[in-house]
């Protein structure tokens, strides 16, 4: 019968197969239409096995139960529910409304699926084998599963809205002929978005995606070795965190969950560039163990990105470069040994509030870490960093940062000012280290006191001169504007007047840069 009141009212199309009318029926009855064979090689819908009509459903079939079916049995619910299933030719259900549940489990599709504009409840397509899923503008109330699945073709989910959760949990992706393996530009996520052991074959786009609550792409294999980028994802909404860490292989299934210890673990690994620039992560970003393979015009891009915790915790990535300019984050956890090396790292408007190193990090190495971010002199790493110091209590390596910052800076200046550096690097350190003056002005003092003991003084002024006393005499020689009444009561001749003459102009080099260094650190802070 094939008229449209029959069908409505349940009676089987003339046309069907003996595989379509079995599915006709079970979708009136809402249960699982099962065709697999038994046997796992056969039934793999990755593998070369063939599987004949018995096992084939035209798509314009399925298309016609998910967009006008027949009604459900009395006390069912419909529901698409196939298992082993191979669909011939293109599943187009472009602008669809589909009202009943879908779930397709290892079913292989002939052709590429079409569900750009289409709505649906929630759609589950488990460890298929599809060419290529396009699904610009769906919209799901639910879930949208592809767990397992391949997509030989690429997948487009350009402004899809997901109501839930999107799935892709041990998925493949191949690229399509633009060299993109996912487009998910301008999608939205209702809650998670979990991609735990995913491999991509191109580049993944989630540019101005906008997830609920957490993105997880723990042990997943991002390579693209064909564009810049493996992971392009600029101006990323993340609610809570981002996870590209270690998964657990002894239960994939579990996912987003760090695994426990003993556990077999597969990292998050990237051929190619990363890009997160502009991202807003409202819990973390985290590389835990991460690995990154770069070319050298390629990098890990963090441009401008806001959280509250960066966990840069990963391998150091032996090319490529580093990029933090102008990232704000809480705390900042790293580790020495994940950070590139010179001219790799560039940290220009970096802001950070807390320190969190996980291992040991002396000061030499953080100093180190700052100087590999400044190819050329920037006094800003280094005031950022002592100021996170200083405001943890640790006001004496803060006191080293500053001194460091001075130092550098000392590289730049032309000869005149570069030696007056040195003179203030040696005599006090720049202010950051008061104490050693005093010791210069008693050594200076000292010294002069014993040479000058020795020197011929005729009074200036007869016998109503002070008693001649040659440890005033060097110390008030050595003190500017203060006097003591010696310098000049005595006459100095020949070679002991170029001493008191070199005298004095110590004297004033110290004070000097005793006063320079402590307006400086007036001025710091």
């Amino acid at each position: 019968m094939t008229d449209g009141a029959g069908i409505r009212a349940g009676d089987l199309p003339d046309d069907l197969t003996a595989a379509e009318a079995g599915m006709w029926q079970a979708f009136r009855n809402g249960s699982v239409y099962d065709l697999s064979s038994g046997d796992s090689v056969v039934d793999d819908p990755h593998g070369g096995h063939p599987w004949g009509p018995e096992r084939t459903v035209r798509a314009r079939i399925v298309c016609w139960l998910l967009l006008d079916g027949p009604p459900a049995l009395a006390g069912r619910v419909a529901a698409l529910k196939l298992w082993g299933v191979h669909v011939s030719g293109t599943l187009d259900l472009a602008g669809g409304s589909v009202e009943p549940y879908v779930e397709l489990r290892g079913c292989r599709f002939e052709r590429e699926v079409l569900l750009p504009e289409a709505r649906f409840r929630t759609v589950r397509f488990v460890d298929c084998s599809v060419p290529r899923l396009e699904a610009a503008r769906v919209h799901t109330e639910g879930d949208l599963h592809l767990p397992r699945c391949r997509f030989h073709n690429g997948v487009r989910l350009t402004d899809a809205h997901i109501g839930t959760d999107l799935m892709l949990n041990q998925a493949i992706v191949y690229r399509d002929r633009s060299g993109r393996s996912l487009t998910a530009d301008g999608m939205t996520v209702g809650q998670d978005l979990q991609a735990d052991l995913l491999e991509s074959h191109g580049e993944l786009r989630l540019r101005s995606a906008k997830i609920g609550v957490s993105l997880s792409l723990r042990g997943a294999r991002l390579a693209n070795p064909y564009t810049r980028y493996a992971l392009n994802a600029p101006q990323l909404t993340v609610e809570r965190a981002i996870y590209l860490t270690p998964a657990g292989l002894d239960n994939p299934m579990v996912s987003g969950a760090t695994p426990a210890r003993g556990t077999r673990i597969q990292r998050f690994e990237c051929e190619g560039g990363l890009r997160l620039d502009d991202g807003r992560f409202g819990d973390a970003v985290d590389f835990e163990r991460a690995r990154f393979t770069l070319g050298d015009d390629q990098e890990l891009s963090l441009r401008r990105v806001q959280t509250s915790e960066l966990r840069f915790l990963g391998e150091r990535p032996a090319r490529g470069r580093v990029v933090l300019s102008g990232a704000r984050v809480v705390n900042l956890m790293d580790r020495r040994d994940s950070w590139p090396g010179p001219g790799r790292l560039h940290m220009g408007g970096f802001s950070y509030e807390n320190l969190v190193p996980r291992g040991p990090f002396p000061l030499t190495e953080r100093l180190r870490w700052l100087a590999a971010a400044t190819a050329e002199y920037n006094p800003e790493p280094y005031e950022r960093l002592a100021a996170v110091l200083r405001s943890g209590g640790e006001d004496e390596d803060a006191r080293e940062v500053l001194l460091a910052k001075q130092r550098r800076r000392r590289q730049t200046l032309p000869l005149a000012a570069k030696l007056w550096g040195y003179a203030q690097d040696w005599t006090v350190a720049y202010g950051y280290r008061p104490g050693r003056a005093l010791v210069w002005m008693a050594v200076l003092w000292a010294a002069s006191s014993v040479a000058f003991a020795h020197a011929d003084h005729p009074p200036l002024r007869g016998a109503a001169g002070p008693q001649w006393n040659p440890a005033l005499f060097a110390l008030d020689l050595l003190l500017p504007v203060i006097d003591l009444g010696q310098a000049g009561a005595w006459q100095l001749r020949g070679g002991w007047q170029w001493l008191s003459a070199v005298v004095i102009l110590l004297g004033w080099t110290l004070a000097t840069t005793v006063a320079a260094g402590a307006t400086r650190l007036l001025r710091r802070g």
